[in-house]
């Protein structure tokens, strides 16, 4: 994949490209995880050379990264399975071979996102929604029958006292409360339909993730 387009970055247009990435990119992106997973979210989290390259090697076309300005701003990550060998109450580190996808499965029916992260001066400014635009492209283009991904819920930690996961949930798809990461995939046309605890170590999210689903809408 490689596609040229516009995001809006302080009120202005700027070009940038989504296309899949190589082993030429991989300082970069384990520079944008730095990044955008500070403490405390665990540093032996953060992608590895050895991952991306399984990454590169399985399934390249799961494989994507944005760039702007000849570097690289965002990038997303997914790999092929069978749900059905995972089960509703399935972990990141289950499904997605703690990120190695090794398990990568080409008959599978199910694209499932291993990790989506853009830097934070490139939030708000449409680069994660082409991100995942183009992974539902590549949903429809191999027949499959859906893209489903575990959605951190970093704003759970400062209402843990207050609210259960699933309470938290349902306050903010009714409006009630907004989760950078859980709203931003509603935005994106993502829809949850279910909840995973003890899914990711993640002390922000108490180590919960909502788990939302895109249907393709060609099957």
């Amino acid at each position: 994949m490689h596609k040229t387009l516009y995001v809006i970055k302080d009120d202005k247009p700027e070009k940038a490209i989504i296309r899949t990435y190589g082993p030429h990119d991989f300082t970069g992106l384990i520079d944008i995880q730095r990044a955008c997973f500070p403490p405390p979210f665990p540093e032996e989290l953060w992608w590895s050379k050895e991952q991306l390259g399984e990454h590169v090697d399985r399934f390249q076309a799961g494989a994507l990264c944005a760039e702007a300005g000849g570097r690289l701003i965002g990038s997303m990550t997914g790999l092929i399975v069978n749900m059905s060998d995972y089960g509703a109450k399935h972990s990141w580190e289950a499904v997605t071979d703690n990120g190695y996808i090794r398990n990568h499965n080409p008959d599978g029916d199910t694209l499932y996102v291993v990790d989506i992260c853009v830097l934070p001066e490139y939030r708000k400014s449409g680069v994660g929604k082409w991100l995942m635009q183009s992974m539902y492209e590549t949903v429809v283009q191999l027949g499959l029958e859906r893209l489903l991904g575990g959605g951190r819920m970093p704003g759970y930690g400062a209402y843990a006292d207050q609210l259960s996961p699933e309470e938290y949930v349902q306050h903010v798809i009714s409006g009630k409360l907004k989760d950078p990461v859980v709203t931003f995939l509603m935005r994106c046309g993502r829809m949850p339909v279910g909840l995973a605890h003890d899914y990711l170590e993640d002390e922000q999210s108490r180590n919960c993730a909502v788990i939302m689903e895109w249907k393709n809408p060609f099957k």
